[in-house]
């Protein structure tokens, strides 16, 4: 099916959008917000009775869609970064045909509703991002734009466009205010992402007042700073500026675009259009009925949709099977023409991973020298690479730290950037089919855009960074544990071992701090072969992110001839010496501390105490186990038991019970070598095994 002739065809199923049908389709979109926040008592009207112009000339005249598919593959992705608004992508949803019913719209914020306060992925048709905490939105949409420019560069062929659509983010003056939107607006402008469209509702009011109290910068002549293309609409209410607009962000394949669209939130509410009492609380039944009377809109019922206005939306079903037909065809032709790219291209979106994957990953032997659990990341992470194409990710600027680059992968640049100094890529720049991202010192926006590259499918993204910057990155983190992304997390220099930098870059805290939420795996691996282990659990994962958690410094590969294999890391924790079936008390470690409860065991032996020994390198997969197999690692009966890990004591009570102690850490580091900061801070052999004679006397 040619182009023209596609468009042609969904020419035939647009109704005209001239007069009183377009007025009366915004303004449904207004009253249903404003009816669905005032039926469930919270939410905010303010950003979609304001936004609804916009919103309407994108998704009738612009967006590429089908919603009877909501997860056709070259669909264009909307992201409403402005999540607070989420009533507007409801309605939306509704009215164009997604399986979001009006029932659905008058259980807004309830317990159980598929329509909640703030838009989440897999949980809503439609929704391309779980957003509400403001930026994050923008980055994910960055990410999706990222992600669709590297599958066209690897994918697609001469005659054969089959990956090819737009990102549409809609962003508020909030969003506009938060860094991760400096940060990853900065990396856009430098990529070039000239399929990245943000839409920004400029209606100079934000929760607690008008935005002059905090906000005066000229946004334009920052994003036009950043390389971005920059438009205005001067009147939001203005339906063909706002297509202009669209069309001439479009046209530019250069740059992502910024189209400022000025509009006055809670548009048509006489007593609090324009006001911050519009955003984030019901407008009363009162001002309801009053710019229902304003608009020219029936008072009563609630949730009305005229007849006309439902058949002009729900044209989009009909423009979206065009649409997805034609792709579908085009890429029944590329199957043809190119057998091999289509099959790939169809695995990595369908999310598996590769038959073999796993099959040539390196072995390391027993050595009391050892290797940094970091170096033995790069040295698996490249094997993977090579079975895994999807893998596609980069650092913070510290890929010669983390060693987290994929050799002979080049970067991901804009195809006319050539950098000289390329520190991580060792195959040089590739344009948009590189898989090295450079983030540069952006955490913030890395974690962001690594979930954006999730969202859009067909990859399976990591970021990595010093574990203690991942402070800088928890938001993103949050969220990808809460949405179930499979990002990871590559975190090194791991402890106070990281040294001479001192108690800035030494985390103490963090690890705990990660534990803490739900849904995300820390793996923190003792060696070279827990760390190979660690990497192959994160890829099996299809709903959860990982942290890894990494050293800097050396540590014993251990002798996995004369203790447990490393694959019992798939279990979270596990008897390192399953041989001594009768002992006087359990040492049980993660990460480097493991090496150090390995040494303090030999040395009670030799005084005749038998010790068992556990690795418990990650919480939540041995929090997964039977409560048989937890028992027989960690045996009921009151044992003396002793943890020992270098940071906060904060969830080990629940593994040291009632007869067992810590060593941990209470305080910050300091800067000195490794060994000797552990040395002083209690963490060598000798103490370990001093403290379990202590506990048994």
């Amino acid at each position: 099916m040619r182009a023209g002739t596609v468009e042609a065809r969904v020419k035939e199923v647009k109704l005209s959008p001239q007069g009183e049908l377009e007025a009366h389709a915004i303004n449904c979109i207004r009253f249903l917000a404003a009816d669905a926040v005032e039926h469930a008592n919270s939410g905010h009207p303010g950003l979609p009775m304001g936004a609804a112009p916009m919103a309407y000339a994108l998704w009738t005249r612009h967006l590429r869609h089908h919603p009877r598919s909501p997860l056709w593959p070259n669909r264009d992705r909307f992201v409403l970064s402005a999540g607070h608004g989420s009533m507007l992508l409801y309605a939306l949803l509704h009215l164009t045909g997604y399986d979001v019913s009006l029932d659905d719209l008058r259980a807004f914020r309830q317990w159980g509703s598929r329509t909640p306060g703030h838009p989440e992925w897999h949980h809503t048709p439609g929704v391309e991002a779980t957003t509400g905490p403001l930026g994050q939105g923008m980055a994910m949409g960055i990410g999706m734009a990222i992600a669709e420019a590297h599958l066209a560069a690897t994918f697609n062929r001469p005659g054969h466009r089959v990956v090819d659509h737009h990102t549409y983010v809609l962003a508020s003056d909030g969003d506009l205010m938060e860094g991760i939107t400096a940060e990853s607006a900065s990396l856009a402008g430098h990529l070039g992402l000239g399929k990245l469209i943000v839409l920004y509702d400029a209606n100079h009011v934000c929760l607690a007042g008008a935005t002059a109290l905090s906000f005066s910068e000229d946004v334009a002549a920052r994003f036009a700073a950043y390389h971005w293309q920059v438009s205005r609409v001067e009147d939001g209410n203005d339906v063909a500026a706002l297509d202009r607009a669209l069309d001439a962000a479009k046209s530019d394949t250069a740059r992502p675009s910024l189209v400022i669209v000025h509009t006055q939130i809670g548009f048509g509410a006489p007593h609090k259009q324009g006001s911050f009492t519009a955003h984030g609380a019901p407008l009363g039944g009162d001002e309801v009925r009053a710019a229902k009377a304003h608009l020219g809109w029936p008072p009563e019922p609630s949730f009305w949709i005229p007849p006309e206005v439902e058949g002009h939306f729900r044209a989009a079903v009909g423009r979206g099977a065009i649409w997805e037909t034609d792709w579908t065809e085009r890429f029944a032709a590329y199957s043809r023409a190119h057998p091999k790219d289509a099959a790939e291209l169809s695995r990595r979106l369908a999310g598996p991973l590769p038959p073999g994957w796993d099959a040539d990953l390196p072995s390391f032997p027993a050595d009391s020298k050892g290797l940094a659990t970091r170096k033995a990341s790069e040295a698996v992470l490249q094997r993977l690479a090579a079975g895994v194409p999807e893998l596609i990710g980069g650092s913070a600027d510290l890929n010669p730290s983390t060693l987290t680059w994929i050799k002979e992968a080049g970067d991901f640049e804009a195809p006319a950037v050539r950098p000289t100094d390329t520190q991580g890529a060792v195959g040089g720049s590739w344009g948009y089919a590189g898989r090295n991202i450079h983030f540069g010192v952006r955490e913030h926006a890395m974690g962001a855009i690594v979930n954006g590259i999730a969202l859009h499918g067909g990859f399976a993204p990591y970021g990595s960074t010093f574990l203690v910057f991942s402070d800088y990155m928890r938001p993103a983190i949050r969220l990808s544990a809460l949405m179930g992304l499979r990002s990871v997390w590559v975190y090194t220099h791991d402890s106070i071992a990281v040294g001479e930098d001192g108690p800035t870059h030494q985390p103490i805290e963090h690890v705990a701090s990660l534990r803490a939420i739900p849904n995300l795996l820390v793996i923190r691996p003792a060696d070279a072969n827990e760390t190979l282990w660690a990497w192959r659990v994160a890829l099996e994962q299809r709903r959860r992110p990982t942290a890894l958690v990494l050293t800097r410094q050396n540590v014993p590969t251990l002798d996995r001839g004369a203790l447990a294999p490393a694959d019992d890391l798939r279990r979270g924790g596990y008897v390192l010496n399953p041989e001594v079936t009768r002992f006087s008390a359990i040492l049980m470690a993660t990460g480097s501390e493991v090496a150090l409860i390995v040494a303090a065991e030999a040395l009670l032996r030799a005084r005749g105490l038998p010790i068992r020994l556990v690795s418990l390198p990650c919480w939540e997969l041995f929090d997964e186990q039977p409560a048989d197999y937890r028992d027989a690692v960690l045996p009921p009966e009151s044992t003396v038991r002793l943890a020992v890990e270098a940071g906060v004591a904060l969830g080990w009570s629940r593994f040291v019970g009632s007869r067992g102690a810590t060593i941990t850490l209470d305080r910050f580091g300091a800067s000195a070598p490794g060994e000797r900061v552990y040395r002083e801070l209690g963490f060598t052999a000798e103490a370990v095994a001093e403290r379990v004679r202590a506990l048994l006397a």
